[in-house]
């Protein structure tokens, strides 16, 4: 074999085993090998919607998040996406939850990236995603999304933080982060969610008790609160003699269980038509270097989407 063709072949294999990759001369240590992007091709990208947002109004938004757990956004959906979800709702809505937490006289439907449409619009509102950004490490995941229906007559939720079955001991990072969205009027007495400002701050074995002040989301529909996974809050007692109904999505860190299997409960076709953020939340990610992979591959190979060729890049 002449020197020429030896070299050629040697410069092919270096291509198909990834040594000749300039991600890989950042490598000096397992660190900086966990950091590494080995997908970038279909790396994470900011939402064009969350980049036109007023800085200002976010970091004002953000400094009560951090300082209170929550914060509390009036008018985010309007009057049209509001009934789409409803009526969308409606068609699926029947049994009560099984428990007390779930709520025995409360109506919750799962599953709604497969079902429902209509919830797109609050799953990855631009001003959602933007908070999302700043608190998540990129390609965080939608961990769980529900409408829920509290019918008058329910009983308060007991008080629980939305993060509590990973094993971090309080005060922990943020790892979780949830929505709920008003799509009925939230008021003083059909369930308006009760949240415990700062207790995101409490440390290990410290749980409420009466004396700790409580605030009640009382928003009008199309309004949020968005709280840290690690805030104590539930719903609250529904006595208006109506029924109250809301959307919640909790989103996670990219590195941690969703408390939704969404690569079971939403189809393939489903997953390659709805938006790239969308998707991104799903699962169709990869966080670096490797986590997310199908076959040693990107996820969304798997995905009957127009472009889903690529370069070994993508892998």
């Amino acid at each position: 074999m002449s020197e020429r063709g030896s070299e050629e072949d040697r410069k092919a294999e270096d291509s198909v085993s990834g040594r000749n990759d300039p991600r890989f001369r950042q490598i000096d240590s397992f660190r900086d090998y966990v950091d590494v992007d080995l997908a970038r091709t279909h790396g994470f990208s900011r939402t064009d919607g969350s980049l036109e947002l007023d800085p200002k109004m976010l970091e004002a938004q953000h400094a009560d998040l951090m300082r209170d757990g929550f914060v509390i956004i009036e008018n985010l959906v309007n009057e049209q996406q509001l009934e789409r979800l409803r009526e969308e709702s409606r068609l699926w809505l029947d049994k009560p939850g099984r428990n007390s937490f779930e709520g025995e006289r409360t109506q919750r439907l799962y599953g709604l990236p497969e079902k429902c449409r209509g919830a797109d619009d609050f799953i990855v509102h631009p001003l959602i995603l933007a908070h999302l950004d700043r608190l998540l490490k990129p390609n965080y995941l939608l961990s769980q999304a529900q409408v829920i229906n509290i019918l008058s007559g329910s009983p308060a939720q007991p008080l629980h933080t939305d993060d509590g079955f990973y094993p971090w001991p309080s005060p922990r990072p943020v790892l979780s982060v949830a929505t709920v969205f008003a799509i009925d009027d939230f008021t003083e007495d059909n369930g308006a969610t009760v949240a415990i400002p700062g207790s995101h701050l409490w440390g290990e074995g410290r749980f409420p008790t009466d004396s700790d002040p409580r605030v009640k989301a009382v928003m009008p529909a199309g309004s949020c609160i968005l709280f840290l996974g690690n805030l104590w809050h539930g719903g609250g007692e529904n006595y208006s003699g109506e029924s109250r109904m809301a959307f919640t999505g909790q989103y996670c860190e990219p590195y941690l269980r969703t408390q939704e299997n969404y690569f079971l409960s939403v189809s393939k076709d489903t997953a390659a038509g709805v938006s790239e953020d969308m998707r991104r939340l799903l699962g169709y990610s990869i966080h670096p270097p490797f986590m997310g992979m199908v076959n040693g591959m990107h996820p969304k190979r798997e995905l009957p989407l127009a472009d889903s060729s690529g370069s070994p890049e993508d892998s």
